[in-house]
């Protein structure tokens, strides 16, 4: 069936002087969307981070648009050329080898430049590795709150890993981030040793591929499962649920700051947090934070 069949396509326009972040497949090609169809198939011109990879994707779908290499390195630049070619009434998509544009991809600088430039952008949504995963994860991995923190690719810098290792052990919320088949086992055996035992980590590899997998262990699990691995190839993204809290523990900072506006209209900054600090167990500099922080959002 063709695309002009679909009518409800037609429900946004596609503007002129616009540049289109198109999401594409993160594996398998059944999940390009229609809408990403209709706009790789009516833009002028479609910039890719590597046009080789983008090329069966295209020719697949019998898209034939002049292509031009947009990546890492030559990002502002080829944002220039881009830049022109909206001056002159055209439209452009981006695409970046697999998922989400600008999500731990390219494509952040360009944004930047076209809309200094006064042009608009637009995006096109599609599949995501990471609102996959959470998907599979369950109610233990990401309670019905839904709160987690992505964390993009795992850093290689040993400070930067040592400095996310514990944020992650002390956060109440999941946290998720990519990580490489190269550097995967030593990531893992570093949560282990780590992540206290019984912590939840779901690993997902190679999702919407022929080979896709997921499994969810304890930290204390890790090494076991990495002995018996068939394979540790393909891109992996990891989650590690978020620390339980415990009964005898300061409130959360959104409570905090209920507590802090109930007093707001009757006592000043320095009472209420001579207040918080007596009755939640506070330090004095935390819960004048806090009431600092009432403040703020009530200005």
């Amino acid at each position: 069936m063709e695309l002009s069949s679909f009518d409800f396509l037609k429900q946004q326009d596609l503007p002129a002087k616009a540049l289109y972040m198109v999401a594409t497949p993160i594996g398998n090609m059944g999940d390009i969307t229609l809408r990403a169809l209709h706009v790789l198939n009516s833009v002028d011109g479609i910039a890719c981070e590597d046009t080789r990879h983008s090329a069966p994707l295209l020719q697949h779908f019998g898209i034939h648009k002049k292509c031009i290499a947009l990546h890492e390195h030559n990002e502002i630049t080829g944002a220039q050329a881009i830049i022109e070619r909206l001056a002159e009434n055209e439209r452009w998509a981006y695409i970046s080898d697999a998922g989400t544009p600008g999500v731990s991809d390219p494509g952040a600088r360009l944004v930047n430049a076209v809309q200094k430039a006064g042009f608009r952008i637009i995006p096109i949504p599609g599949a995501s590795a990471v609102s996959s995963a959470i998907s599979a994860s369950g109610s233990v991995m990401l309670p019905s709150e839904g709160r987690f923190q992505f964390l993009g690719f795992w850093p290689n810098k040993a400070k930067e890993r040592g400095v996310l290792i514990q944020d992650i052990r002390n956060n109440s919320k999941t946290s998720i981030f990519f990580e490489s088949p190269h550097q995967i086992r030593d990531t893992l055996i570093t949560l282990s040793k780590e992540l206290e035992p019984k912590r939840q980590v779901l690993v997902g590899r190679e999702l919407t591929k022929k080979f896709e997998q997921l499994v969810t262990l304890t930290a204390a699990d890790i090494p076991e499962w990495l002995e018996k691995a068939e394979s540790l190839r393909g891109e992996f993204i990891v989650l590690v649920a978020g620390r339980p809290a415990n009964a005898d523990e300061s409130p959360e900072h959104s409570t905090l700051l209920l507590w802090a506006n109930a007093l707001s209209p009757y006592l000043g900054s320095k009472e209420i947090a001579t207040v918080l600090a007596q009755m939640l167990g506070l330090s004095k500099k935390e819960a004048y934070q806090v009431a600092l922080d009432a403040k703020d959002q009530n200005s």
